[in-house]
């Protein structure tokens, strides 16, 4: 992999986790009571979860300068890694069996991939 791919790859990396952690912030948010449906949808954790939905949205698509569109789902799969993880710190998610086959089973596709 080249030098100038690999900052493009991690740039990619902290997009999608950044993206993970956005959606943690609503997670947490829509497991609050709100008294009306506008401060349900308007309130200061959903602005800053939607905000860094942009914020990696951007990187994203930044990104995508150097990094090859036959890899980006690969990166983007790890999304689901990191929200496992996040989920299990932050909303203390118990980590069943089934979850940890399929995120055994992403890693080792993302193995595959960058093995081959």
């Amino acid at each position: 992999m080249p030098d100038n791919m690999q900052f493009y790859v991690i740039i990619f990396l902290v997009s999608v986790f950044i993206s993970a952690i956005s959606q943690i912030i609503l997670k947490k948010s829509a497991n609050v009571e709100h008294e009306s449906l506008i401060k349900e949808y308007l309130n200061a954790p959903v602005i800053i979860a939607y905000s860094f939905f942009l914020l990696s949205t951007l990187l994203t698509a930044f990104a995508y300068k150097g990094v090859p569109l036959s890899l980006g789902p690969v990166l983007e799969a790890t999304g689901y890694v990191y929200v496992a993880v996040l989920g299990a710190l932050v909303l203390k998610e118990k980590a069943t069996r089934k979850k940890v086959l399929g995120n055994a089973l992403i890693i080792v596709g993302i193995l595959v991939f960058a093995l081959c």
